[in-house]
């Protein structure tokens, strides 16, 4: 009977062992955190502006190669499965956006109707200065032939365009636009703006030197 108990005892102790054991592991592997991917989403999910990838590894201490084929592999899991976002290469860095079919439905949400779009001749003054950066307020002025100080100051206000020095002749302040106008347009940088000759008039050579 004594030694039954004995290897039940012993029997038990290795179980009560091994339990402990994976316990262990357990908490080792729960200790680990957690994935790149996952990391990346959590921050991405906060952020108001896009994030560079070197940012990126600095802060989650892995390499940046690591960081980029883990953002490249997220966004085409995110397209293949045709979410309700994007992750997009944008402006120097990455950010989530709305999946472009459900913009409308995200706006509608937002704005409850009410539209705060830019008007035609902020629309009109942004084009100047996207095309023609550094520009000073006398030169889109004189391209759209219409005093353009007030456009300017609201898109300024909105971020859109910033303030790029002064003009080493005239003294005149310089506008450009900013990180917030490519990451509003979904570009990387101005290069990716679209080609203006299919939209200028035919005599734009003697509008120039009018202008001028």
């Amino acid at each position: 009977m004594d030694a039954a108990l004995g290897a039940s005892q012993g029997r038990g102790g290795e179980g009560f062992e091994e339990g402990l054991g994976g316990a262990e592991e357990g908490q080792e592997r729960a200790g680990e955190g957690p994935t790149l991917e996952a990391a990346l989403e959590a921050i991405l999910l906060v952020v108001d502006e896009p994030v560079s990838e070197v940012t990126l590894a600095q802060v989650l201490e892995r390499p940046t190669h690591d960081v980029v084929a883990a953002l490249r592999g997220l966004a085409a899991e995110y397209t293949a499965a045709g979410r309700g976002f994007d992750l997009r290469d944008v402006a120097g860095g990455w950010r989530f956006y709305t999946r472009a079919d459900c913009a409308p439905l995200v706006e509608r949400f937002v704005r409850d109707g009410q539209q705060t779009r830019l008007t035609q001749a902020a629309l009109e003054t942004l084009a100047v200065v996207a095309y023609r950066q550094p520009v000073s307020r006398a030169r889109v002025a004189a391209v759209r032939g219409v005093n353009s100080d007030g456009v300017m100051r609201t898109l300024v206000a909105r971020g859109l365009v910033e303030e790029a020095g002064t003009d080493p002749e005239s003294q005149a302040v310089l506008y450009r636009t900013s990180s917030y106008f490519l990451e509003r347009l979904g570009l990387r940088d101005l290069s990716e703006l679209p080609e203006l000759a299919p939209f200028l008039p035919d005599d734009v050579e003697n509008l120039e030197e009018t202008t001028k």
